[in-house]
């Protein structure tokens, strides 16, 4: 396995060995690369900064749900660190292609396709698809390439270096929507000419783990535990992550009118049953079961299609509904999956842009409930307009240019679509993860734990922050993390037998902790403080008639893991 460093000032390319990085994957290697690497102060945007791509430690092993990867780099979105991760099939061709991360240095001011393969790097000027939607981009890049090629690519949020531009890969089906969404990634392609990038696998070798016997022993029983978890055989592939919507319309936690309440009056509109319903119903092209990844056993994805049954767009996911929905006063299916269509086609993280409207709306620059207004006003990022260009900065700049106090971020970055007065766990991580606002970086929600309480509530999010980095760190979807139950030694064994590495249930915890640890300290350098770790304050101030309940778990108690810790 390599590193392939790619200087995209005079598009020169070195090959290093992973010597130094046997043991790391995906997060963890991004957060250190960068935390060694990147000045903590420097620009963003700006010639210091890097942007990694490095697969887990069990990408490309056969393993369910385990062909997921990172993306990592110095965010322009947060000020901070910034590690996110995606499914889809990129992750999988790069680790076939023998390389363990792609390292891009450097800065230039027009846009490059990067072609890798087993016979090495070439460049090619990526003015042909410079402009166009991703759907067509994806589309020109396999007809030059080749029908069995992968893609990473940025839209036109990227190419304008916006705040909530977006990194997308592709699934199995060529579809460019696999999406790394958060920190505004996409940007710090963009600064750096990363248009697109083709990974080529032709003629290479089958990847082979290096104990067969013993990797094909462990994966039985790790499979096992996929079947007979009732999350991941019927729940999660039935409903995908949309079966969300009924639990947190209950606990008052499901964003409502720019995070003002937590439920909305006709949620069963949007549910994961509703969605299934209506895909079945209209059939065509629509799926409400579908893998992302080869051999996923999970298969949570789905394809929306129109009343025609023609594809609209895919994944519609539980914080799609969310942010781009309830959050918007919007409970109509169609007009939630024209607005996800428009983010996937211009490369945008579909939270972050629903937050920037939901701030407008509160500012009526758009109305609530608006479904015309909120799609043509997205439509006004593509065209690079002063609107289209104040939504692309994201809610928290959109709140200081219209003076609107209600904007739901933390270290500038929107909340996912849990209200954190009512999963009071998520408004821990979203306080003390070095990723700021990021539910994936310490998912509670389905913690056995009073979510309305202050009681415990560190504690959950604490564990969760150090499970949700052990997947980040493995490749492995966090949807799997129900059914291993925190049984460490098999995923030791799993990327022991895959690698050749020795590994045990404690090395990963320990390697998580530590992963954990380096951001905060990233972030530290960058100069954040205590003040950053915290909610807004009408979070605090101001009661969700929906849950009842403020969020009071004290910044005394959540400084005990957040980025005051004694040992940074």
């Amino acid at each position: 396995m390599k590193i392939l460093r790619i200087n995209m000032s005079n598009l020169t390319v070195k090959a290093e060995s992973d010597e130094k990085f046997r043991k790391l994957g995906g997060r963890a290697l991004t957060s250190t690369i960068i935390n060694d690497e990147v000045p903590a102060t420097g620009h963003p945007l700006g010639a210091k900064n890097k942007l990694i791509f490095a697969t887990g430690l069990l990408t490309g092993s056969g393993a369910s749900s385990a062909d997921r990867y990172s993306v990592g780099a110095k965010s322009p979105l947060t000020g901070g660190i910034k590690e996110s991760n995606a499914g889809g099939i990129s992750g999988l061709t790069l680790r076939k292609i023998g390389i363990k991360a792609l390292v891009f240095e450097d800065i230039r001011d027009d846009f490059q396709i990067i072609h890798i393969s087993k016979d090495g790097v070439k460049f090619a000027d990526a003015q042909p698809i410079v402009g166009k939607d991703l759907s067509e981009a994806a589309s020109y890049l396999r007809d030059k390439y080749g029908k069995n090629v992968a893609v990473w690519l940025i839209g036109v949020a990227g190419e304008q270096k916006m705040n909530l531009a977006a990194i997308a890969g592709q699934d199995r089906d060529g579809e460019p929507t696999r999406y790394n969404g958060r920190g505004g990634l996409g940007a710090v392609a963009g600064s750096k000419g990363v248009k697109a990038i083709v990974l080529d696998a032709s003629e290479v070798e089958k990847i082979r783990p290096n104990n067969k016997e013993t990797f094909k022993e462990t994966l039985k029983k790790y499979h096992g535990w996929l079947m007979e978890t009732p999350a991941t055989s019927k729940v999660l592939p039935e409903l995908g992550s949309s079966s969300l919507v009924e639990t947190t319309n209950a606990l008052g936690a499901l964003p409502t009118r720019n995070f003002s309440i937590g439920t909305i009056e006709n949620y069963k509109n949007i549910t994961g049953e509703t969605l299934r319903k209506t895909i079945l119903e209209r059939g065509g092209e629509g799926t409400t079961t579908h893998a992302c990844m080869p051999g996923c056993m999970i298969r949570c994805s789905n394809v929306f299609a129109d009343k025609d049954g023609k594809r609209v767009t895919g994944p519609i996911e539980y914080e799609n509904i969310g942010l781009l929905g309830s959050n918007l006063d919007i409970t109509n299916l169609d007009t939630i999956a024209e607005l996800n269509r428009l983010c996937n086609e211009y490369g945008v993280d579909t939270i972050e842009t629903g937050g920037a409207l939901g701030v407008l709306m509160a500012q009526d620059v758009i109305r609530f409930g608006d479904e015309n207004g909120a799609i043509e006003a997205l439509k006004e990022l593509k065209k690079g307009t002063p609107l289209g260009r104040i939504i692309g900065s994201g809610a928290e700049l959109i709140g200081k240019i219209y003076g609107e106090p209600h904007v739901p971020t933390t270290k500038g970055q929107t909340m996912p679509a849990y209200d954190p007065r009512a999963v009071k766990g998520l408004g821990v991580t979203y306080s003390t993860s070095p990723m700021g606002a990021d539910h994936t970086a310490g998912q509670t929600v389905r913690a056995q734990i009073d979510h309305h309480s202050k009681v415990g509530q560190v504690e959950v999010s604490k564990n969760a922050q150090t499970v949700n980095t052990i997947w980040d760190n493995l490749g492995l979807c966090m949807f799997s993390s129900g059914a291993v139950q925190n049984r460490w030694d098999i995923l030791a064994e799993l990327v022991s037998a895959y690698t050749g590495e020795e590994i045990t249930g404690e090395d990963i915890v320990n390697l998580a902790n530590e992963t954990i640890k380096v951001e905060h300290e990233f972030n530290k350098k960058a100069g954040f403080t205590k003040a950053d770790e915290k909610l807004p304050d009408y979070f605090y101030e101001e009661e969700n008639k929906a849950s009842g309940t403020v969020f009071d778990v004290s910044h005394e108690e959540m400084s005990t893991i957040g980025i005051e810790r004694e040992d940074l």
